[in-house]
């Protein structure tokens, strides 16, 4: 068996678009919507700073990375190198237990189609459609 090369983290349960979502994803809507104490959110908000100053946001670089159409399911993935990201991550994985929002640490060596990548991370649509993607309908017999 090959060596895991990916490394993603991200909520049980799927968002109304199909996909699952990250832990950064789950957190800023924990924030969004209130949910989070004054210490949580100062957490929050100086992990998120310090993420936006240490890594590439792939939609900087490509704003249509997570279109929809174009991209259907994207998600960013850890490269297994970055363990100075991962690391930090779970301080995300502590805030979302705190709230109840369950999270699963999910690891490949081919978690899809890359679509961006950088030193730290790839960004893929998975191989499988989502289930509200027209690729996912089923298919007229010929």
């Amino acid at each position: 068996m090959g060596e895991t090369l990916y490394v993603r983290f991200q909520g049980t349960t799927r968002s109304p678009h199909g996909h699952f979502p990250g832990i950064f994803a789950l957190a800023n809507g924990l924030a969004r919507d209130g949910r989070l104490t004054d210490e949580q959110y100062r957490f929050w908000r100086a992990g998120n700073d310090w993420y936006d100053t240490h890594f590439t946001n792939p939609s900087d670089v490509d704003p249509t990375v997570y279109d929809r159409d174009l991209n259907p399911g994207a998600v960013a993935w850890f490269k297994a190198t970055a363990v100075h990201l991962l690391a930090r991550a779970e301080g995300y994985l502590d805030l979302l237990a705190q709230h109840e929002v369950p999270c699963e640490r999910v690891e490949s060596t081919d978690p899809g189609r890359v679509i961006y990548e950088d030193d730290e991370q790839v960004v893929v649509v998975p191989v499988t459609p989502l289930p509200d993607h027209p690729a996912a309908a089923p298919r007229p017999a010929t």
